[in-house]
């Protein structure tokens, strides 16, 4: 590992936590003296994701956290409780042990953390992942808000 200021290899740990985003490590370069931390996550297996289409595809974090974070933009949500969100979204699907899951499944849970963290944004992810093709959409959606 190098430090990300002066690229030396020389470090030392000055504090090792667990947290939900896995080992978190508080370093210190002796050569610059500059602090910086690091996580490490257990590399867990891999699973499928079965689309509507019933194509499979491997899940990919990258995608879901890109989705959830279109819904947030402009709202008044912290980016710290969207990562958590999106933390706890992995966990579940991880926990139900499956090697395959239907995309159906993902979107309900990830429909119900947005909502418990912003309507508008529950809304916005809504409209994507149901489909909304015209105002009725919207409003029934909102009558059950």
């Amino acid at each position: 590992m190098e430090c990300p200021y002066c690229s030396d290899t020389l470090l030392k740990v000055t504090d090792k936590r667990n947290s939900p985003e896995g080992i978190r490590r508080r370093r210190e370069c002796l050569k610059c003296k500059k602090r910086f931390t690091t996580y490490e996550k257990i590399s867990e297996c891999d699973f499928y994701i079965i689309k509507k289409d019933n194509k499979r595809e491997k899940f990919n974090r990258e995608k879901l956290e890109k989705g959830i974070k279109k819904a947030f933009e402009k709202r008044p949500v912290s980016t710290e409780q969207i990562d958590k969100m999106i933390n706890k979204i992995e966990e579940q699907l991880r926990r139900k042990g499956k090697k395959e899951l239907k995309s159906s499944i993902i979107g309900e849970l990830v429909m119900k953390k947005i909502k418990q963290l912003d309507n508008v944004a529950h809304i916005r992810f809504a409209s994507v992942y149901q489909d909304f093709q015209n105002i009725q959409d919207f409003k029934s959606a909102l009558k059950k808000i």
